[in-house]
C-alpha cells in the first residue's frame, strides 16, 4: 500500500488512532486526525502525537466537505463500520479500512493470530511467551494494549506478530492474512455494536476468511458453530477440546493434556501448570496448538507453559502465606467471569465479592460456588443486593464490611491452612476503586505485606 502523498483521515484518537497516525506520517501521508468526543481539546489530542507531527486535527462536528479530499480512511476499533458518515466515504468509494488492515500492510513476517470472546488475552501472552522462547524478533500486539500500528515498522521478514484481534478489529479487515488463527469461544458480546449474535460471530470468523492450504486455524471442538465453519475453510483446521478424545487435534484426558497430529504426545498433566480452571486449559491448548503446528518444538512449548504465571488480575497466584493460597481475580468484573474463578479454586475458599452495581444478577454466581465457598466477604454499593441473591440461593454464610481493608483482615483471620483466599467480586470495582488493575494491585499488596 502506497500512502506517501495521499490525504487520509484517522477516525478516532485512541491509542489505536495514534499508532495509526505514526505509522502512516512516518511513510509520508497527509494526515487528518478526527474525533467526534466534544470533551476533548486539540491540544489533548496533540500532546498524544510523536514530535514534530504535522497532523490536522479535527474535534467535535464532522466537516461535510472533508470527504471530498481524501484517498483513504482508517477506522479506530471503537468505531462503528455503520455510522452514517462512514457510509457515505464508503459510497464515494473512499477506501475505508480498520488499523489491523493498515498495520498488516505494513507489517512484516509472519502472523498468529487470536479471537474469541473470553481469553484471548491469556492465549496470547502466554503463546507471545512460547514464541519469544523459540526466537529474538516476536512482537505482541493488537487488542491486549500495544497497538499492531506502533510495531509495524519495527518488523523484518523474520519477525513473528503474536496478535489479539477483537471482533471490532476483525470487521475492517481486507488482506489480512494470519499463517495461524484461532477461535477461543463465542459467547454473547458486543450486541449494541454487532446487534445480532450471527453477525458477531461472523466479524470473529473473519480471522480465518483470507487464509489458504498453506496455514493453520485452531478452533474449540465444543462450540458446534465452529465445527459448521471448519467445512468451509481452506486452510488445514486443528480442533482443541476440554470434553472429547480427538483423532486429530489437541485434547484434554485425565486431567493430561495431549497433542496429536499425528504422533501422541503428552503435552503435560494440568497440576504441572500454574493457572486454573477448565477455561485456562483450554487457553493452553489452543497456545499449545499454534505454537506446534508453526513449527515450535514441543520441549520448548513445554517449558513455556510450565512457566507460565498468567495474567495480571485473572485468577492470579498471588502468594501462600501460613498455609493459605491467594488469587487475585479482580478482572472478575461480572458474574460470568467470576463463576470462571469459583470453577477453578480446589480448595475450600473464603471469596471476597461486591463492588459497582452494572445491574447484574447474582443467583447463578452464588448457585456456582457449589460447597466451595466457607465464607462470602461483601462490600461496596452491591453487598446488600447480592445477600438478598443469596437468601434467595439457601447460602447464609455471608458477611458485610464496610472497606476493603476490613474485608482483607477479616478473610485472613478466617482463613485456615489448605484453604483459599480469592478475591473474584462478579461487580467493577468504581466506588471504591478507580479501577480493576487497582483493586487487584491494593489485594496483593496486602497479601505480601503479611
Amino acid at each position: 500500500m502506497v500512502v506517501a502523498g495521499k490525504k487520509v483521515l484517522v477516525f478516532g484518537s485512541g491509542i489505536s488512532g495514534i499508532g495509526a497516525v505514526k505509522l502512516l506520517e512516518e511513510n509520508g501521508a497527509d494526515v487528518v486526525l478526527y474525533d467526534g468526543n466534544e470533551k476533548l481539546t486539540e491540544a489533548d489530542v496533540r500532546a498524544k502525537l510523536q514530535e514534530g507531527s504535522k497532523a490536522r486535527i479535527i474535534i467535535g462536528a464532522f466537516p461535510e466537505e472533508l470527504p471530498n479530499t481524501l484517498d483513504l480512511v482508517i477506522l479506530s476499533p471503537g468505531v462503528p463500520t455503520d455510522l452514517p458518515i462512514i457510509l457515505k466515504m464508503k459510497e464515494k468509494e473512499i477506501p475505508v479500512i480498520g488499523e489491523v488492515e493498515l498495520a498488516y500492510t505494513f507489517g512484516k513476517g509472519d502472523v498468529l493470530a487470536i479471537t474469541g470472546t473470553n481469553g484471548k488475552t491469556t492465549t496470547t501472552t502466554l503463546l507471545g511467551e512460547i514464541m519469544k522462547a523459540y526466537q529474538d524478533d516476536v512482537f505482541v500486539v493488537g487488542n491486549i494494549g500495544n497497538p499492531y500500528t506502533v510495531a509495524a515498522d519495527l518488523m523484518t521478514e523474520h519477525s513473528i506478530a503474536v496478535a489479539e484481534m477483537s471482533s471490532f478489529q476483525l470487521e475492517s479487515i481486507v488482506s489480512f492474512r494470519p499463517n495461524v488463527s484461532a477461535i477461543l469461544n463465542y459467547t454473547p458480546d458486543h450486541l449494541n455494536r454487532h446487534h445480532t449474535m450471527e453477525a458477531y460471530i461472523a466479524a470473529k470468523e473473519n480471522i480465518a476468511r483470507n487464509q489458504t492450504e498453506d496455514d493453520y486455524c485452531v478452533l474449540n471442538y465444543e462450540e458446534p458453530v465452529m465445527r459448521k465453519f471448519a467445512e468451509t475453510l481452506k486452510c488445514h483446521v486443528l480442533f482443541f477440546s476440554s470434553q472429547h478424545k480427538l483423532e486429530k487435534g489437541i485434547y484434554l484426558d485425565n486431567d493430561k493434556i495431549i497433542y496429536k497430529n499425528p504422533d501422541e504426545v503428552e503435552v503435560c498433566h494440568v497440576d504441572e501448570l500454574q493457572i486454573l480452571g477448565t477455561h485456562n486449559y483450554e487457553n493452553v491448548m489452543a497456545a499449545v496448538c499454534m505454537a506446534a503446528v508453526y513449527g515450535v518444538p514441543m520441549e520448548t512449548i513445554r517449558k513455556a507453559i510450565l512457566a507460565f504465571k498468567g495474567v495480571a488480575h485473572r485468577i492470579e497466584y498471588v502468594a501462600e502465606k501460613n498455609g493459605v493460597v491467594y488469587y487475585n481475580d479482580s478482572k472478575g468484573t461480572n458474574p460470568d467471569a467470576a463463576i470462571k474463578a469459583i470453577q477453578a479454586m480446589r480448595r475450600p475458599t473464603i471469596l471476597l465479592g461486591g463492588g459497582y452495581d452494572k445491574d447484574s444478577e447474582y443467583t447463578e454466581w452464588i448457585n456456582s460456588f457449589d460447597g466451595k465457598v466457607k465464607k462470602l466477604i461483601l462490600m461496596g454499593a452491591t453487598k446488600e443486593k447480592i445477600a438478598r441473591d443469596c437468601e434467595k440461593c439457601d447460602f447464609h454464610d455471608y458477611v458485610y464490611v464496610d472497606t476493603f481493608e476490613e474485608a482483607m483482615n477479616l478473610a485472613v483471620e478466617m482463613a485456615e491452612p489448605g484453604d483459599a483466599v480469592l478475591l473474584s467480586p462478579a461487580c467493577a470495582s468504581w466506588g471504591m476503586f478507580p479501577n480493576y488493575e487497582v483493586r487487584g494491585d491494593k489485594f496483593k499488596e496486602i497479601v505480601n505485606s503479611l
